[in-house]
């Protein structure tokens, strides 16, 4: 059931003491960001460059609904995003911007989320003076890992998260090698090329039990809060 941040029924994640979700688990370490770049490389495939979605499909296939504006585009209730390009190994850039106006609190409060291959999630949450579950947080790795520390900035403001993900591989049924991600939020490094236990999931313990392809769209979550997406571009990893 949940408590006030967390839940206390769901499993224990292997090699840790903690519950996915634990609302007891220590929350990240607070630190505070500097300035911020990213403009896109020579070899960057541009998924957003703010003009408008056209590399972007929605849930059912047809074209991405989402707002286009100034530059951004804002979740509007329309689903969830995905790239028509799908990748593997790469680096990925794009920045966002949870609502100025705070509503809600824990995970009602400017929530969405960045998914690798479709499957794999880093948290995107108004995480500035926001108690939730330490590995709910932004930048974390969905159900997980929280993030080394804290670099949120406040709500309204642009946010960076510069992400190297190394995709999983099977021989058959067997894993070869998990999935790696290394995230960097706001230019501080939050993830080191943490092996993720599985893809994530809301309450779930993850696994690889089913393999899955090795490549994937970039997929941007519509958690139901205006959470606004820029600069986004990706390098890929793999001749």
């Amino acid at each position: 059931m949940a408590d006030s941040i967390g839940y206390t029924d769901t499993s224990v994640i292997p090699g840790s003491k903690w519950r996915v979700h634990d609302g007891d688990r220590p929350q990240p370490r607070v630190v505070t960001p500097g300035g911020a770049c990213g403009s896109p490389p020579s070899d960057a495939v541009v998924l957003f460059d703010g003009s408008d979605l056209a590399q972007w499909v929605g849930r059912d296939g047809g074209d991405a609904a989402w707002k286009v504006e100034s530059g951004y585009m804002e979740v509007n209730g329309t689903g969830d995003i995905s790239t028509r390009a799908h990748f593997s190994d790469c680096q990925l850039h794009l920045e966002w911007a949870t609502p100025e106006e705070v509503v809600g609190d824990s995970q009602g409060r400017g929530n969405s989320g960045v998914f690798l291959l479709g499957l794999y999630e880093i948290q995107v949450l108004d995480s500035f003076d926001n108690r939730t579950y330490a590995d709910g947080s932004a930048s974390s790795i969905y159900g997980q890992y929280p993030p080394l520390v804290n670099a949120s900035r406040g709500p309204g403001e642009w946010q960076t998260y510069d992400i190297i993900f190394e995709s999983p591989s099977w021989d058959g049924d067997r894993l070869v090698k998990g999935a790696h991600l290394t995230v960097i939020h706001n230019g501080i490094v939050v993830h080191h090329r943490q092996r993720a236990v599985g893809p994530t999931g809301h309450r779930d313990l993850a696994n690889y039990d089913t393999p899955h392809a090795d490549t994937g769209p970039l997929q941007l979550q519509d958690h139901g809060d205006p959470v606004r997406f820029r600069n986004i571009w990706m390098r890929r990893l793999t001749a």
